[in-house]
């Protein structure tokens, strides 16, 4: 069963362009979106399970420019 999450993301200052187009360059990234608040980024990505979102967090974690990232997983009732 496919998984989808969203990764909210802390950037550096004057970074959040180059970290939206790090981001997506990497598969299983279904879109990106600057905001205002708290965070700069949030990427929706839909991997096939678990470990394929545990991967993609971490290629997102070795783009310089961010800070740190929040994942929620999606769920369906």
């Amino acid at each position: 069963m496919a998984v989808k999450a969203f990764v909210l993301i802390e950037t550096e200052v004057g970074k959040t362009g180059e970290v939206i187009e790090g981001i997506r360059k990497v598969e299983g990234v279904k879109s990106v979106d600057s905001v205002a608040g708290p965070y700069d980024i949030v990427a929706t990505i839909e991997v096939a399970d678990l470990n394929a979102l545990g991967g993609l967090v971490k290629q997102l974690h070795s783009i310089s420019g961010i800070c740190k990232t929040t994942t929620l997983i999606g769920m369906k009732f």
